[in-house]
């Protein structure tokens, strides 16, 4: 097991559902990592949407799962549990949980961890798991997108939408993206964006068939929702995916299905917190395998737009409701998270 375990712990909890102003700083004992799980001294915790729908009571933990908010983490190995043989005490990692990381300790399923890439701050890696994760599996896997093809992303200034773009354009993709604000597309187009596309003063439907001359995109990668499935499948090319994540506009759409025959369109979907810690491992292993090269290239990085202290998680949470923010916020929790 290595060293002797922490006691407690600094974390933040929900005390109950509501606004940001329900998270509150507490100590609590800290966790004992069992067979095939390791411990981790926590240097940041990434901050996602998901952690805000759980705080409102509308997205409850897996049965097992820590009851503390946080998905994604960066930090030091400190013990391991039996079986454990791919880690050691004193490894750097970051690492998806399925809960949990807004604290000091986290236990994490030893095959969801992943090394830090040399050229990332403890910060910088806190905010690679949750997203890349979900955009390899959905984008790359369900999505199946390939070199030469045009993809779509829906929120492209999102934590999300910053990674998608990278790793689409760093395998060949041409890349489209939707955003909320001039200074939001900029971003888009400054990490590779080829059209970011201001929903609020543009109709994106209208520019994709404009820009591909009709032909429409190859792989539509949607969080929102709602009457944007409907305008996505518009403007869809022949044999066509779409990949719903979220649906910050809906999960109930009104859908004419001709087009979806017609274009032989494939409409699919995934969420990750519930997958079996197995499943979880495979993903790690794939971006093990084709990402974490062009992580430790420096070929691609996470944006950071804010840090705060652990204690300030309210106020994270209330930047992450306002969408003011383009890329990820982050929890400082541990002193080397520099």
């Amino acid at each position: 097991m290595g060293l002797a375990l922490p006691d407690s712990m600094r974390c933040v909890e929900i005390t109950q559902p509501g606004g940001p102003e329900v998270l509150r700083p507490t100590r609590r004992p800290a966790p004992v990592p069992g067979p095939g799980e390791i411990l981790v001294e926590v240097a940041a915790a990434g901050v996602n949407r998901p952690d805000t729908l759980q705080r409102q009571g509308r997205y409850d933990p897996p049965p097992g799962a820590s009851d503390l908010p946080g998905l994604e983490l960066s930090g030091t190995v400190i013990a391991i549990g039996e079986g454990v043989e791919d880690w050691a005490s004193g490894d750097r990692v970051c690492a998806l949980v399925a809960g949990g990381g807004y604290a000091e300790y986290c236990v994490v399923p030893a095959v969801q961890a992943l090394p830090v890439p040399a050229p990332l701050t403890m910060v910088e890696a806190a905010a690679v798991p949750e997203t890349f994760f979900t955009v390899w599996t959905n984008v790359f896997e369900r999505g199946a997108l390939k070199r030469g093809e045009t993809l779509l992303i829906h929120g492209g200034s999102s934590g999300i939408g910053t990674t998608a773009i990278q790793l689409a354009k760093a395998f060949g993709a041409t890349v489209f993206t939707t955003a909320g604000s001039d200074d939001k597309c900029r971003a888009c187009e400054d990490l590779g964006a080829d059209r970011a596309i201001n929903y609020r003063t543009e109709d994106f439907v209208a520019v994709i068939r404009e820009a591909t001359g009709g032909r429409g995109v190859d792989v539509v990668l949607d969080m929102v929702g709602g009457d944007y499935i409907a305008r996505d499948v518009d403007i869809m090319a022949m044999d066509g995916r779409h990949v719903s994540i979220a649906f910050l506009q809906g999960s109930k759409v009104s859908l004419n299905m001709a087009p979806v025959m017609t274009k032989r369109l494939t409409l699919t979907g995934s969420t990750l917190r519930a997958r079996p810690v197995a499943e979880k491992g495979r993903i790690a292993a794939a971006l093990r395998e084709h990402v974490w090269p062009l992580l430790e290239s420096g070929g691609i990085r996470p944006q950071i737009h804010s840090t705060f202290p652990l204690e300030q998680a309210d106020e994270a949470h209330r930047l992450m409701e306002s969408s003011a923010h383009i890329g990820k916020i982050v929890l400082t929790v541990g002193p080397d998270a520099a």
